[in-house]
């Protein structure tokens, strides 16, 4: 039986989806195909009428990761007041609730450590996520000029990331809450004071 092309997109995009937030969950070495097929309900033989390996899948969750996590980022924006984007942005993404939820969170926080051990291409896909990502937010970083911006954006967006990793790595509850409002702080002196 033949199924129409829609669902044939849609059943790729269930498995994008929910391969995005298993990898940011479980990281790339520890999700299995077939369990992630199993998940969905689907066959793990079907797996490749979509893709033609877990590279592949894995390159693409990467980009639906991070737009996922630009969405996020940009209600953040809509609700914050002109001029406090910023400063919303860096409370939203340094907050318990952002801590809590690694499989829908920020990609690199929960995936730097294992994007640096993959090929080349995944790596390449890495890059140009993380410069869409930077090309959406760099307007509301301190800067007089792009380069200036783009410079604050690497030093904020990787050390935010880096506080947010080291946050779901402690398993002191009190720990972890010194750490994301330590660096909250820090980071919303450095930045977004007038």
């Amino acid at each position: 039986m033949r199924y129409p092309d829609d669902q044939k997109q849609q059943t790729h995009d269930r498995i994008v989806k929910a391969a995005a937030r298993r990898f940011r969950r479980k990281g790339e070495t520890n999700v299995g195909i077939a369990d992630l097929m199993q998940e969905l309900k689907l066959t793990h033989g079907g797996f490749y009428k979509h893709f033609n390996s877990k590279q592949d899948l894995f390159i693409e969750s990467i980009d639906r990761a991070f737009e996922e996590g630009a969405q996020r980022l940009e209600q953040v924006i809509r609700r914050a007041q002109p001029g406090e984007e910023l400063r919303s942005i860096i409370t939203a993404y340094l907050s318990p609730e952002h801590c809590s939820k690694t499989g829908e969170g920020c990609p690199v926080a929960a995936l730097a450590s294992d994007i640096g051990r993959q090929p080349r291409a995944v790596r390449a896909q890495f890059d140009r996520a993380v410069q869409n990502y930077a090309q959406r937010f760099v307007r509301f970083l301190p800067g007089s000029t792009d380069r200036e911006k783009r410079l604050n954006f690497g030093i904020l967006f990787s050390g935010m990331s880096g506080t947010l990793s080291m946050a779901r790595a402690v398993s002191d509850d009190e720990m972890r809450k010194r750490i994301l409002d330590g660096a909250r702080e820090f980071y919303l002196r450095s930045f977004c004071s007038k």
